[in-house]
């Protein structure tokens, strides 16, 4: 053999062995011959290595003053995360604990990819069915795997939920003031930033601030500081006179909703909902507290008003019964609470076989990354019916990076893979939650009043 010959052999040797080498490198632990197989197939066939969860964690902050929990996952691929939001503000510090002892120790080691296998078995992982803390807790896992799932895809996350059916998210926002009037000027300015949904308030829920008098259990030095006060019978009667005032001042076109926020007797209720019927409301919300839900079916006999319910719901088949029953007409789901995109969207599913819709509750004690979530979720099922706005400080744009954002009444997400926020937990650390929080109010002689 001369020596040219030779030479030509060890170099396809080496070829050979580089090949074979850059193969395995590309795909992991397969042998040569299965690595050649898959390198000849189109990329879209081939399969993502398995991914595994490294850590779980929360991220506490407070830019706004309200407390926010964030989730973050690590993964075992090198720089991908995924964030969920789990803001229970009012026991934000119990969530943390949750988290961070228990949520990560049940996680690490299993593959991202199983949300459903992951969220089914963190929801009996502690035998009794969760309460708000420890759903909480899930709802910003499985945010955050979905997240995951989506920079994964190289998706967003409302592309892997079936893609959208709307090229923005319609949103009411919240308009208010100490008289009918007033309402109905703070109207007037957000119709002019091209809102066509608002929802309007006299004082705050149930009126409460929106009166002077100073009630006889605070005289008495019954109850606690920082207790507020609701004037029943005040709120009952002032709501059809800002119906009143505002429709006419603001004309046929604009939808009107209000809150009741589950502050009034079922009867009374009853009763102020068919003397505001007249006015035509987008919706009435939260007429009745989760302990008396039988009441809807007589509300539903008494008026043709629209009714969204379900914020303070804790459980997935506290949906099941007043659905079927087409009790109300707008689902009231707050997705952080509830256990995520996961349940949220089976409740989506099954609202659409009933006529029920959409109007997921995001408050400001919602995280970006909890908005995000919503939105998402907005776009892509067909059975949306309205979105909370929501307005992000500067300070909250610091921590957040990639927020939802509104323009003319429309909300619209990221355009990037996975929910489209991040977080600088720099920043986040710079605004520390408390554990204080109030949320007790009192009728006339100091009995607490259920939200």
């Amino acid at each position: 053999m001369n020596q040219p010959d030779q030479s030509r052999r060890d170099t396809l040797k080496m070829l050979g062995f580089g090949s074979s080498a850059g193969l395995m490198g590309l795909f992991g632990g397969m042998s040569t011959a299965e690595a050649r197989e898959q390198q000849g197939k189109p990329q879209y066939t081939i399969g993502a290595p398995p991914v595994r969860i490294k850590s779980v964690k929360a991220i506490a902050t407070a830019p706004q003053g309200s407390n926010l929990i964030v989730v973050k996952v690590e993964t075992t691929e090198p720089g991908l995360y995924g964030l969920g939001c789990a803001t229970f503000t009012q026991r934000a510090a119990t969530v943390v604990v949750a988290i961070n002892t228990y949520l990560n120790e049940f996680c690490v080691g299993k593959d991202v990819d199983n949300i459903e296998d992951m969220w089914q078995s963190a929801y009996v992982s502690s035998y009794w069915r969760n309460g708000p803390v420890l759903n909480n807790a899930l709802s910003g896992l499985d945010q955050a795997l979905w997240d995951i799932k989506g920079k994964r895809a190289k998706m967003p996350v409302y592309q892997l939920l079936g893609g959208k059916v709307r090229f923005a998210i319609p949103c009411y926002t919240h308009a208010g003031g100490t008289t009918p009037e007033a309402t109905a000027d703070s109207v007037k300015k957000f119709m002019e930033q091209g809102f066509k949904y608002i929802r309007i308030q006299q004082g705050g829920y149930g009126g409460v601030g929106s009166t002077v008098d100073k009630p006889d259990f605070k005289a008495a030095g019954f109850g606690y500081e920082g207790d507020a006060y609701m004037n029943v019978m005040g709120y009952l009667k002032s709501v059809p006179k800002m119906f009143n005032v505002v429709r006419k001042e603001c004309g046929e076109e604009i939808e009107l909703l209000h809150d009741v926020h589950e502050r009034v007797q079922p009867m009374e209720a009853i009763n102020m909902i068919k003397q505001v019927e007249e006015y035509r409301p987008f919706f009435i919300e939260d007429p009745f507290s989760p302990e008396n839900m039988k009441w809807f079916a007589q509300l539903r006999q008494t008026t043709t008003v629209p009714i969204a319910m379900g914020e303070l719901f804790n459980n997935i088949n506290e949906f099941k019964e007043p659905m079927a029953n087409q009790w109300f007409d707008y689902i009231r789901i707050h997705v952080s609470q509830i256990g995520g995109i996961t349940p949220a969207m089976k409740v989506a599913r099954l609202g659409e076989w009933f006529n029920v819709r959409t109007a997921w509750h995001g408050p400001g004690d919602v995280s970006p990354v909890g908005h995000a979530a919503h939105a998402h979720i907005d776009l892509a099922v067909w059975n949306f019916g309205i979105q909370e706005a929501v307005a992000f400080s500067d300070k909250t744009k610091d921590v957040f990076s990639g927020c939802p954002t509104m323009d003319k009444g429309y909300m619209s997400v990221n355009e990037v893979p996975g929910l489209g926020v991040d977080i600088n937990e720099k920043e986040a650390a710079k605004y520390p939650i408390t554990t204080k929080s109030n949320w007790q109010v009192r009728k006339m002689d100091g009995t607490i009043i259920r939200p």
